[in-house]
C-alpha cells in the first residue's frame, strides 16, 4: 500500500508566496501614501502660496505687525472684483470698484453679499490679486475670507477687508512700476468645495 504524504507548508512555493505577499504590501503602502499626498497637496500648496505670494496669493498680518509698517506717501490704485460660482444663489459685489491708497497705510474695503435662496447657505471665499507678482506685497489684516460665511434666506451683509500694500513693492524690480492691483474674490458653497 502506497503511503500519501501531505504537502507541508515548507515546500518550494512557500518563498514565492512570502515574496508575493511582501510585494503586495509594498504596493498597498505606496498606494496609501499616494492617496495621503493627494489629500495633503491642496493645503501644502496653499501654505506654499501664502508664504511666497505665488499665483497672486495675498499675505496675512496681525494688527500689531501692520502698525509697524511705515507709510511711504506714494499711492497705488486697488481695484475690487467679486464673483459667485455657478449654482450659488448669492449676489456678491464690492461696494466700491477702486480705491487710491497710500502704500504702507491700512485701508478698508467693503463687499456686500445677499442670499437669494430660501435656505441658509454657507459660502467660502477664494481670493487672489493680479498682477500675480503683487501677491507677496498685498497684506490682509482682517478679511471675511478667513472664515466661512453663513447667510440666512434673504440676508444682506457687509463684508469688510482691512489691508495694506507693503512698501517693499517699490523696491522689487518686478513690481515697482505697478500702478494698479486687482483684489478678486469668488464665493463657493462650502459643501461643494
Amino acid at each position: 500500500m502506497a503511503q500519501t504524504i501531505a504537502p507541508s507548508g515548507n515546500g518550494p512555493n512557500r518563498p514565492r508566496m512570502a515574496q508575493n505577499t511582501r510585494t503586495g504590501l509594498i504596493f498597498l503602502g505606496v498606494a496609501l501614501a499616494m492617496l495621503a499626498l493627494g489629500y495633503a497637496a491642496v493645503p501644502l500648496y496653499r501654505m506654499f502660496c501664502q508664504v511666497t505670494g505665488i499665483d497672486g496669493t495675498t499675505q496675512r498680518a496681525s494688527a500689531a505687525q501692520a502698525s509697524a509698517v511705515q507709510a511711504t506717501g506714494q499711492r497705488i490704485s486697488v481695484r475690487f472684483d467679486g464673483n459667485v460660482a455657478n449654482g450659488l444663489p448669492w449676489t456678491f459685489r464690492p461696494m466700491q470698484t477702486t480705491s487710491n491708497v497710500v502704500i504702507g497705510e491700512k485701508a478698508l474695503a467693503k463687499y456686500e453679499a445677499r442670499n437669494n435662496a430660501a435656505r441658509d447657505i454657507t459660502g467660502t471665499a477664494v481670493f487672489n490679486v493680479s498682477p500675480v507678482q503683487a501677491g507677496k506685497y498685498f497684506t490682509k489684516i482682517e478679511c471675511f475670507c478667513f472664515t466661512e460665511q453663513t447667510l440666512k434666506p434673504g440676508q444682506d451683509v457687509e463684508m469688510p477687508v482691512i489691508y495694506y500694500v507693503d512698501p517693499a513693492i517699490l523696491e522689487d524690480p518686478d513690481t515697482k512700476d505697478i500702478e494698479q492691483i486687482t483684489l478678486s474674490y469668488s464665493f463657493y458653497e462650502s459643501e461643494r468645495l
